[in-house]
């Protein structure tokens, strides 16, 4: 009879003591898991600024994130988010490869329940970002860095009148445009050669070649290309829609010994260096850095119910679109120093 006493003390004792043991994970402390994709490694800006500064800040914030190449390959981002949501991760951060195939993907997180934060290219699809209450956007507004690169050689045209080699009033461009149907691409294409026209000064485009990878070497070929061709003379300026480009342009420009007026945009490290060599004349700086902090901010509090802003900096813009603006900045030889890291 003792013992059987003793017993029963026993066994209540250990249950009080796994009644007032602290719960093993409550979910409160969980580690929130990001499933995230670049669209391309090959491409300069997004592999090389975007995706250290995602996994920097990420770890910064006591998140784990796994980031994968899409290899410029639609088809193959719509397996990965399948791997991501077989495994569960906390919320989405997707880099489209094709903007006009947004839909396909936000189906897929609503129908799994994942939060998504689509980033740097905006969904060109109408109705897209309404068709589900836990999407985001986080990127620039597209025209921005057009009109901002558009107004510097305006501005520069105007100062240097001998850049208008055969004195005919009119700009005689090539341009190196950047992947087809990429709102970037498309808006950068647009608005940089307006600012000339709203100017009231004409222009002629000699050449325009577009390049779905964004690459140096693209840039160098093509330059090269059109500096022995029939129009090779006439050209007077030198519009890239993007850093990468502009390097493999000013690399074709010093082989073949021509200097001429060369813009780009991102404000890569590379080309404030060129800039400083005066072998660039501009460039826009594409924030990647706040891109990626603020697609960050906006994954990690969705993961965890929150109001996507609330306790961040970043505000959502009031046009409904669901998305938060970084905006583009002009970056030139009287103040490319402020932009060296």
């Amino acid at each position: 009879m003792k013992r059987g006493i003793e017993f029963l003390a026993i066994a209540i004792l250990v249950t009080l003591a796994m009644a007032c043991a602290p719960k093993a994970d409550s979910g409160a402390a969980k580690q929130i898991v990001i499933g995230a994709n670049i669209y391309s490694f090959a491409d300069n800006f997004m592999n090389g600024v975007m995706k250290p500064e995602l996994e920097r800040y990420a770890a910064g914030k006591g998140a784990k994130i796994e980031i994968v190449d899409s290899e410029g390959q639609q088809a193959k981002l719509n397996d990965q988010i399948d791997v991501f949501i077989t495994k569960k991760v906390s919320v989405l951060a997707i880099n489209l490869v094709d903007p006009a195939s947004a839909s396909a993907v936000i189906a897929k997180a609503k129908k799994a329940g994942i939060p998504l934060i689509l980033f740097n290219k905006e969904p060109t699809e109408a109705g897209a970002m309404a068709s589900y209450d836990k999407v985001w956007y986080v990127g620039t507004n597209s025209a921005e860095s057009g009109i901002i690169q558009g107004q510097m050689m305006v501005a520069d045209w105007k100062a240097n009148p001998s850049w208008d080699k055969n004195k005919d009033g009119v700009v005689q461009y090539v341009m190196l445009k950047g992947e087809p149907g990429h709102p970037d691409a498309e808006a950068r294409t647009r608005e940089s050669v307006k600012a000339f026209v709203d100017a009231g000064i004409k222009v002629e485009q000699l050449a325009l070649e577009a390049d779905p990878n964004w690459s140096t070497q693209h840039g160098n070929d093509k330059m090269a290309a059109w500096l022995t061709s029939s129009f090779g003379k006439d050209i007077e300026l030198v519009i890239c829609n993007n850093d990468g480009m502009a390097f493999g342009a000013i690399n074709a420009l010093k082989a073949a010994g021509v200097k001429l007026p060369l813009y780009g945009v991102d404000a890569l490290d590379q080309a404030l260096t060129h800039i400083a060599d005066g072998e660039m004349n501009g460039t826009v700086l594409n924030d990647g850095v706040n891109q990626s902090r603020a697609t960050l901010d906006l994954a990690i509090n969705a993961a965890m119910g929150k109001n996507v802003t609330e306790g961040t900096k970043w505000s959502l813009t009031t046009d409904g679109s669901k998305a938060v603006r970084v905006p583009y900045l002009p970056v030139t030889p009287a103040n490319y120093k402020e932009f060296r890291k």
